[in-house]
């Protein structure tokens, strides 16, 4: 199993920027897929996951209106697209694989596979 996550960088306030996961060695289409990010000092948490199907998504309270999770199951990939980014933003977000109901997306102990991390630094 393999998540490899990319499109992190350094970039200014306001601007936007889309992470791409791209999964392989499992069932893509049958896990649920979540974004997480750790900032600097501070523990992993949440951002954004979806269903097996794409069909619903939920989010953060923070991000909730700026960030939007989709998936692309024929290409074995999430996308996490971020919008009017914020200095608070700054975070390592990692991508993972959960293949439990729909009522743990937010636990992160409930997702098995997990990506290696991409950066986001947001600075002017």
């Amino acid at each position: 199993v393999q998540l490899q996550a990319f499109g992190g960088g350094l970039v200014q306030p306001g601007v936007s920027l889309r992470l791409s996961c791209t999964a392989s060695g499992y069932t893509f289409s049958t896990y649920i897929m979540g974004w997480f990010r750790q900032a600097p000092g501070k523990e992993r948490r949440f951002v954004a996951g979806i269903s097996e199907s794409g069909g619903n998504q939920y989010y953060a309270d923070s991000v909730q209106g700026r960030l939007t999770i989709s998936r692309d199951n024929a290409k074995n990939t999430v996308y996490l697209q971020m919008n009017n980014l914020k200095a608070e933003d700054t975070a390592v977000y990692y991508c993972a694989g959960n293949k439990n109901p729909w009522r743990w997306v937010r636990v992160s102990s409930k997702y098995a596979y997990w990506g290696q991390g991409t950066e986001v630094t947001v600075s002017s």
